[in-house]
């Protein structure tokens, strides 16, 4: 097997001037959409220094969506949903021996040298996909924002990209994906996201070197051949921020996202760049914009801060995101969805903290959703239906809840450690001059929210949200006693609606 540096000694020999060609080959669109990002941002108001970035502020539409859905979809589905472990990263994992998704791929489509990821795009037709379908489905779910993932690692853009050839538009379904989902989406009443994780390609992609990734013709898929670990390239990071722009001024999202390349990969000059290019946009447009990305030193300066598959684990003052799936981030059908009754709890338990949840759907490749998924989010659906009025528009208690469970701990990669919610287990959300206390788990007979008790202010009335039943309750110094009705509403957590003089 070729070392790195021989593939280096290669390319440099052997693809010269074709690799130089090859890198640049749309370079004219490249080189416009970068005038136009300058252009922009000397126009201003905002300059790319964190100084000038710390002015900007968030959406008041993001505080009060508190739920939406993006899909991860694309060529990497086509491998990843009957492959093995490690299937879902299949553009990296498909060129590392001691992966099973390296054996995998080469026993059902070809040795890596001649059958490589990009092969893997004119599979990816997408042959059932339906925007209006995914935007009903989402609007049913109770989603507020919804969107695509636009770029994943394996930097193939799921729009029609005059910047880089590899496109859903040029090759595979032939189709303007993200398109298509905000015409639908916007329909539906939604606002419109994207994210990006192409960022990461630099890195993703390194195994491929070894393989096809070695070949230069394909440098603006697999990205210039470079040493492991070697920093960006500048035209690397050109073409990164060019295509967030094409998106941007093409699309015009609500929101954009960014996966963790921002403190992997992209340079502190460029990040800054990126914001300027957003924020100066939505000013000069008479629009709002939210930018979520993952890197809490970044977040002091400017953004909404993500996490990924983990959340706070407190009460803060700045409104934030998780992001997490309802299963896989990419279909694979060897794994598992979360319950119902888990995504209510971690919704409310996000919202009472004054977070939003961003919920990943992965569609099979040929555009369906998959039915576990469809069952998840028509059953958050129904209890948002009922319940909604304590998450949308809400804003948190002055304290986020009460209850045994405790979150294990804060920040990304936590949810694994969560333990399952009770109904003993309340949270609290407010919105005009109501009191919502929501019990993450279905009660089997009287509630008492103890941080209620007589000290906590004059209760006047309780009522309870999808139910016409007259309520029992007694407050005292130790706290709101609520007798059960004859029937609990729903199948799921319940909200208790309190009107109170604190």
């Amino acid at each position: 097997m070729k070392t790195i540096a021989t593939v280096l000694a290669l390319t440099a020999l052997a693809g010269g001037l074709a690799g130089a060609q090859s890198i640049q080959v749309n370079e004219a669109a490249r080189a416009a959409v970068l005038k136009n990002i300058d252009e922009t941002i000397a126009r201003g108001p905002f300059q790319p220094n964190w100084a000038s970035l710390r002015a900007h502020q968030d959406p008041e539409w993001f505080r009060d969506a508190k739920f939406g859905i993006y899909t991860h979809w694309g060529p990497v589905t086509v491998g990843a949903e009957d492959g093995p472990d490690g299937g879902q990263w299949y553009g990296n994992s498909m060129y590392k021996t001691n992966s099973p998704t390296f054996q995998y791929h080469r026993q059902k489509y070809g040795d890596q040298h001649q059958v490589g990821y990009k092969d893997m795009i004119p599979k990816f037709t997408a042959t059932n996909f339906d925007a209006e379908a995914w935007a009903d489905l989402f609007a049913r779910a109770g989603a507020k924002f919804a969107g695509p993932v636009a770029v994943h690692h394996d930097n193939f853009a799921m729009w029609d990209s005059q910047v880089t050839p590899w496109n859903s538009v040029a090759m595979g379904p032939h189709r303007d994906i993200t398109g298509e989902l905000a015409k639908a989406i916007r329909g539906h009443g939604m606002k419109f996201i994207t994210t990006f994780h192409h960022g990461y390609a630099w890195r993703y992609f390194e195994p491929a070197f070894q393989y096809d990734g070695a070949d230069p013709q394909y440098a603006s898929l697999y990205t210039e051949v470079h040493a492991l670990k070697a920093p960006p390239s500048q035209h690397f990071q050109d073409t990164w921020l060019a295509m967030v722009d094409e998106v941007l001024t093409k699309y015009q999202p609500d929101l954009i996202w960014f996966d963790f390349e921002f403190f992997a990969v992209i340079q502190p000059d460029y990040e800054q760049k990126l914001f300027a290019t957003a924020y100066d946009w939505a000013a000069q447009n008479g629009r709002t914009i939210g930018v979520c990305q993952k890197s809490p030193k970044i977040h002091e300066q400017t953004s909404i801060l993500d996490f990924e598959r983990g959340r706070e684990e407190r009460l803060v003052p700045y409104p934030w995101l998780t992001d997490t799936a309802v299963g896989p981030w990419f279909n694979q059908k060897s794994e598992k969805f979360k319950s119902v009754d888990q995504l209510v709890g971690v919704l409310v338990d996000i919202v009472s903290k004054n977070g939003c949840l961003l919920l990943d759907v992965g569609p099979a490749a040929d555009g369906t959703i998959p039915a576990g998924s469809r069952q998840r989010l028509l059953g958050l659906g129904d209890w948002l239906k009922v319940n909604g009025e304590a998450i949308y528009a809400t804003r948190p208690w002055t304290i986020y809840g009460e209850g045994p469970t405790k979150q294990a701990k804060s920040g990304g990669f936590s949810e694994n450690a969560d333990r399952p919610f009770t109904a003993q287990d309340i949270r609290f959300t407010t919105r005009d001059g109501a009191l919502y206390a929501i019990t993450l788990a279905r009660p089997m007979g009287a509630v008492t929210i103890q941080s209620l008790g007589t000290g906590a202010g004059k209760i006047s009335a309780v009522s309870l949200l999808g139910s016409e039943a007259r309520l029992v309750w007694q407050q005292d110094a130790t706290g709101l006693t609520i007798q059960p009705p004859a029937e609990w509403p729903g199948k799921h957590a319940v909200t208790f609606k309190i009107q109170w003089q604190p």
